[in-house]
């Protein structure tokens, strides 16, 4: 059994995984199912990007990194040079690797483009919990977000729009569902993402001193919605501390939370578009909010 060894980091495996009936694939391939990664403490990382941001930013949490091979026989080279890359960065952080068939990947994933990683779960719970620190938080809050692709597509816009946090309000989908880590294409590993109930959320953004925006269309009686255009007339809001909540993809929010929250914002439609769907809503009004934070530092540039 041959291995090769990059300078400082730790050895691949030359032998080839071959055997899609391995107890060590069929473990892993149960990872896309939630029972087993509870039972077993560990979760799939699937793709070149998603593995790629992992090993960036919280290399610690991996355990063992997989790259598709030409063939079976053990000096096959890997696929691509730039699954070489990844096994080299994967190697230098002294993770173990690995070298596998396609059918073994298929067998697994047939969404890892040629790579997947297997990290520890309850590791990147804990760097996912942290509570950021930081004196004007923006938090973005997502309550009963049920569909994964959702779920992942909302993590990446609130990485894009500089959010500190992102806050799963309530009775969510499960973060390491390979589908939310695969839309999130690697944001997962880049933010804290709290769980947490209405609650605990609430009692949170009172103790930061935190205005609590409800991303909705109605309102209340009492509380008409206000168009995002006109709130970012609002100076101090906008660069003060918030969090902007976001309704359940098909019931919105409720009375009882909309009441919590200091106001409601709608985002204006000019065209036909009966609404939008919480992953443009999400990136609309979070990107909108974090460009208006940031233009008179912007002007001074």
């Amino acid at each position: 059994m041959g291995t090769a060894r990059y300078a400082g980091g730790m050895p691949i495996d030359q032998q080839v995984l071959t055997n899609t009936k391995a107890e060590r694939i069929r473990r892993i391939s149960e990872l896309t199912n939630r029972k087993h990664r509870q039972k077993a403490g560990k979760f799939l990382i699937e793709g070149p990007q998603c593995v790629r941001e992992a090993l960036t930013w919280q290399p610690q949490i991996i355990q063992d990194v997989y790259v598709r091979t030409d063939g079976a026989d053990p000096d096959s080279p890997i696929a691509s040079a730039a699954l070489g890359k990844l096994a080299g960065e994967a190697m230098e952080e002294r993770i173990h690797v690995h070298k596998m068939t396609q059918e073994v990947e298929h067998r697994v994933s047939h969404d890892a483009q040629g790579v997947f990683a297997v990290a520890d779960l309850n590791s990147c719970r804990d760097l996912l919990g942290r509570v950021p620190q930081t004196p004007h938080p923006f938090l973005a809050a997502f309550w009963q977000m049920r569909d994964p692709g959702n779920a992942g597509t909302v993590i990446r816009s609130a990485d894009a729009a500089g959010c500190d946090a992102v806050v799963l309000v309530g009775d969510c989908v499960d973060i390491f569902n390979p589908k939310v880590i695969r839309a999130t294409t690697g944001s997962l590993f880049h933010l804290p993402v709290l769980a947490m109930d209405e609650r605990a959320f609430f009692d949170l953004c009172r103790e930061r001193d935190t205005t609590v925006l409800a991303a909705d269309v109605y309102g209340t009686e009492g509380k008409p919605p206000v168009s995002l255009p006109d709130l970012l007339r609002n100076r101090e809001l906008v660069e003060g501390s918030k969090a902007v909540l976001f309704g359940n993809e098909a019931r919105g929010l409720t009375t009882e939370l909309l009441d919590e929250c200091a106001m409601s914002v709608s985002i204006p439609i000019y065209g036909k578009a009966e609404s939008l769907n919480l992953g443009t809503s999400a990136a609309v009004m979070l990107t909108t909010l974090a460009m208006s934070s940031r233009i008179e530092t912007m002007g001074s540039r």
